[in-house]
């Protein structure tokens, strides 16, 4: 999964390192306090305000040119048409290998584009909680994560009406310490000026549910989150062994039952789930959507952006 030697003439992509990218921010700064951080960090991820302010201040300096565009665009479209029409949330999908950092690019991401000069209300939603409950799944045999296990029509049903302009959307709310999609409860999503939608399959062309319209049909702009396959089953063994002697240890977690296995038996237990559940799923279904990106975020083993490329306009 690491990037190809193609000059950039031969591809859809231009190439930055993380000097020429932080040096592409002209105007955005923001001061973000120790706390933030903290919060934005996921387990067993580094992430410090040096990778926020070069990689995603940038980014959001880029999302900003591209959501005024749209806006302006929308304006010159109502003066034609003679309309007063409400303008639509900017849709930002994100996809990625499990364990390459999905969740704490979308947080990140959240937070800095929150402080664009509009301010603009952002809204987080993953595609956790379109999963089907594990009942489901278990009565029909799928394997959750891969594409068959999500209700796909439920989340086109969101993002269109989304991009409808209706008022609110009840998202479904996902428990990873049950693992499972939690009854009766929701995330209501009213009217966000930028929505970020977040998910392994995001990216995916799918058509088993037998739709025509695909989930990144309604993205307006898409990121891949990628890193060597060696990077990446290093850091979901380190985070299930992180795991176990934390959230495992709750009777409530549904991982429970590993929680007391000794290292060399959480390593072995890690790596057959990686090997034959997230591997192949990568393989299959994540992968292949890389280059369907907007942007993609290479990552190098210590888990830190070394390198963007970003789709030529």
């Amino acid at each position: 999964m690491s990037s190809t030697n193609n000059s950039e003439v031969d591809t859809p992509f231009q190439l930055f390192d993380r000097t020429e990218w932080k040096n592409l921010n002209g105007h955005f700064s923001h001061h973000l306090a120790g706390e933030d951080v903290k919060n934005l960090r996921a387990l067993n991820e580094p992430l410090t305000v040096t990778e926020i302010e070069e990689i995603y201040f940038p980014l959001a300096h880029l999302l900003g040119i591209l959501i005024k565009r749209t806006k302006d665009q929308h304006a010159a479209v109502n003066n034609f048409l003679n309309k007063a029409t409400n303008s639509l949330p900017f849709i930002i999908g994100i996809a990625g290998s499990v364990a390459a950092g999905k969740s704490t690019t979308a947080r990140v991401l959240q937070k800095v584009l929150s402080m664009l000069p509009t301010k603009p209300k952002v809204e987080l939603v993953t595609t956790d909680g379109f999963l089907y409950p594990n009942k489901i799944l278990a009565e029909r045999n799928i394997r959750k994560g891969f594409p068959e296990s999500y209700d796909t029509k439920l989340l086109l049903s969101f993002l269109a009406s989304m991009k409808s302009g209706l008022p609110q959307f009840e998202v479904p709310v996902y428990s990873h310490l049950e693992y499972d999609v939690i009854p009766h409860e929701s995330q209501i999503i009213a009217q966000p000026d930028i929505l970020i939608v977040e998910g392994i399959n995001v990216l995916q062309v799918n058509s088993s549910t037998g739709n025509s319209v695909f989930v990144s049909d309604y993205f307006d702009y898409s990121i891949y989150v990628d890193a060597d396959e060696k990077d990446l089953i290093n850091w979901y063994i380190n985070r299930f062994e992180s795991l176990r002697a934390t959230s495992f240890q709750n009777p409530a977690s549904y991982f429970h039952r590993y929680a007391n296995l000794d290292k060399e038996e959480s390593i072995a237990m890690a790596t057959t789930i990686w090997n034959t559940i997230n591997l192949p799923n990568l393989h299959k279904n994540i992968l292949p959507t890389r280059y369907r990106a907007d942007l993609i975020l290479e990552k190098g083993s210590h888990h830190f952006v070394k390198q963007i490329k970003v789709r030529k306009i």
